[in-house]
This record gives C-alpha cells, sequence and structure tokens, in this order.
C-alpha cells in the first residue's frame, strides 16, 4: 500500500499510539528506513492528479524474516528499558513527605484519566478484531496495576507508615 493508505491504517487500528504516525513525515521517514535497510521495496509508482507520485511499497522476503525472528522475542522478552517514573521514586528522600504524597497523588489522577481515555477507546473499537485491541488491554492492564500500587503509597505515607526522614525508618 501507499503511505497515506498505510497511514489511515494504522490510526484505525490503534496503532498509532504505539508508532508515530501524527505526522505523514514520520510515516515517509520510516519507509525510507525499511527500503534502506531492505525489509520492504518500492513494488509501484503511480502518477496522481494534484498529489505527488503514489508510491506503493511491499514487504520483501527479508522484511518477513526479521518480524518473524523479531516478534516472538519481544513477545517473550521482559523490556529491559529505564522508565522515568522508578527512576524518580527512588529519589523520594529529596522531596518531603506531604510533597511526596502530593505528587503520587497527582500521578494517581493522571492514570485514571489514562483509564478512562482507555475505557472510551475501548467502547469505540468494540467492533474490530482483538488483534487490534490488545495494546490497549495491556496498557489497561499495566495502569490499574499501577493505580493500586500507587494507592497503597498514598495511603501509607498518609498514615506514617512510609516514611524516610528521622523519625522512624
Amino acid at each position: 500500500m501507499h503511505a497515506y493508505q498505510l497511514r489511515k491504517l494504522l490510526q484505525q487500528r490503534g496503532m498509532d499510539k504505539i508508532v508515530n504516525v501524527r505526522r505523514p513525515a514520520s510515516v515517509y521517514q520510516a519507509l525510507e528506513q525499511m527500503v534502506r535497510l531492505g525489509l520492504i521495496e518500492v513494488q509501484s509508482e503511480a502518477e496522481s492528479e494534484g498529489h505527488s507520485n503514489r508510491v506503493v511499497y511491499a514487504i520483501t522476503d527479508r522484511g518477513r524474516e526479521m518480524a518473524r525472528v523479531w516478534a516472538p522475542k519481544m513477545l517473550a522478552t521482559v523490556c529491559a528499558d529505564f522508565p522515568e517514573f522508578p527512576a524518580a521514586a527512588s529519589l523520594l528522600n529529596m522531596l518531603s513527605l506531604e510533597d511526596a504524597q502530593k505528587q503520587f497523588e497527582a500521578r494517581a489522577h493522571a492514570v485514571r484519566n489514562e483509564l478512562s481515555r482507555l475505557g472510551e477507546e475501548r467502547t469505540e473499537s468494540e467492533r474490530s478484531p482483538r488483534l487490534y485491541r490488545l495494546r490497549n488491554e495491556y496498557r489497561t492492564a499495566l495502569l490499574e496495576a499501577e493505580l493500586t500500587w500507587i494507592q497503597t503509597i498514598i495511603v501509607d505515607l498518609a498514615s506514617g507508615l512510609f516514611v524516610w526522614d528521622d523519625r522512624t525508618r
């Protein structure tokens, strides 16, 4: 398919939350990189009146093989990224107990808002095949677990069970 069609398909399937396709230029840049890597190739070019030529891309054998190798590996591997939130949480002792509680409450509020947004998205996409809803299901499960954890931290901070000053450890 051509870039515009690919961008629209990614948006319809909710993949624009995983892959940055907000700007058409980002799609073209990704396609150009995949061509350079031999993962896709130009299948055809058609002149389009009033538009630039429509380039139709197709996956190559190398691209299929790379996907067959990459997908199972990523599905089975726990991500070793370095997310900012745990790093920030490790620096709580630089905040007052009151400020830490406020920040966790703000985080809980943001997580609730995101869960609400995902719930609205889920309602809108109920007719889509589940395959295209997995990202939202996964994100929802993670956020629900995070919210439960954050709420216990807030309770512990409020009750004095979680402190790091000279009063108790």
